[in-house]
């Protein structure tokens, strides 16, 4: 009789001490925890309740971040989307009004024309970051020949590599690796880490070379650019990450973010390698299809 009456006393106190730590848990101390022996019988109870406040904590952790990571979008849109368009429209009015003429008015046009391209360009990022990050985001897997598919896509960049004087290698074997993708995901992916490399490498070469390893087909993309710093290559796939040192100030921060969170939803993987004054190649690896 006696070890029962102990028994429930030190349930009790127990009962009273999880209430306790649930109301400091409540008001913001996400860090307690409560405490019991294996033994005790509110054991159970205490581990589910540690289980259900790390779970919480993550999630509260993961909410902040996407705050803050959205605070730091309406910023960089504010800079990146609204100074250009004022810029976009100044040229276009001064065309429009007749305070420039002949050449000197085509050629406002012309800077009005490529400002116009690279909002475009810089919405259609913001769209695909928006869409990945949705509850309607959806994949189209089907099982592709991915030497064909990037042939294909490659096509289209003959012309802006030639515009840019810059010398472009492609080793594709004939050798079919099939591969379970969704084809517009990988175009998005490869057309990301192109027009990444144009704009931020300052490279006069790049190669891109597709090849077996393993059970999974291997897509280097390589330029001899100005590099990578080491620190800033341990941060290039993050959310609104740019690189300071020795690359171009223009872009959104969001391309390889974007890069890596749909190499991820497609089952593959990326990484990269860099050296400051030789360049940078980024490996990406997919698993061939059975």
């Amino acid at each position: 009789m006696c070890v029962a009456v102990l028994t429930v006393r030190r349930v009790k106190k127990q009962i009273s001490e999880i209430s306790d730590a649930l109301e400091d848990i409540k008001n913001g101390n996400g860090n307690r925890r409560i405490l019991a022996e294996t033994h005790e019988l509110v054991a159970p109870l205490a581990y589910a309740l540690n289980d259900i406040i790390l779970s919480y904590e993550s999630r509260l952790s993961a909410y902040h971040q996407t705050e803050e990571t959205n605070r730091q979008l309406m910023t960089s849109l504010s800079h990146d989307v609204r100074t250009p368009l004022t810029t976009l429209i100044g040229y276009l009015d001064a065309a429009h009004k007749g305070i420039v003429n002949g050449k000197e008015s085509d050629d406002y046009i012309e800077t009005a024309r490529r400002k116009a391209h690279d909002l475009k360009e810089y919405i259609d990022v913001l769209f695909d970051w928006f869409k990945l990050g949705s509850n309607e985001f959806s994949m189209n897997i089907s099982t592709v020949d991915l030497t064909e598919l990037t042939r294909n896509i490659l096509i289209d960049w003959i012309p802006i590599f030639e515009d840019a004087q810059i010398d472009f290698v492609a080793d594709i074997p004939e050798q079919l690796f099939r591969v379970q993708i969704d084809p517009d995901g990988y175009m998005r992916i490869l057309n990301n880490l192109i027009q990444n490399v144009i704009s931020h490498s300052q490279a006069d070469k790049v190669e891109i070379a597709l090849s077996g390893m393993e059970g999974n087909i291997k897509i280097l993309l390589s330029d001899n650019g100005v590099g990578i710093d080491k620190e800033d290559l341990k941060h290039i796939f993050e959310r609104l990450y740019k690189c300071d040192k020795g690359r171009s100030e223009k872009g959104s921060g969001l391309g390889l973010s974007i890069v890596h969170q749909l190499v991820a939803k497609l089952n593959g993987t990326i990484t990269a390698e860099s050296i400051l004054g030789k360049g940078t190649v980024f490996i990406l690896l997919f698993p061939l299809a059975e």
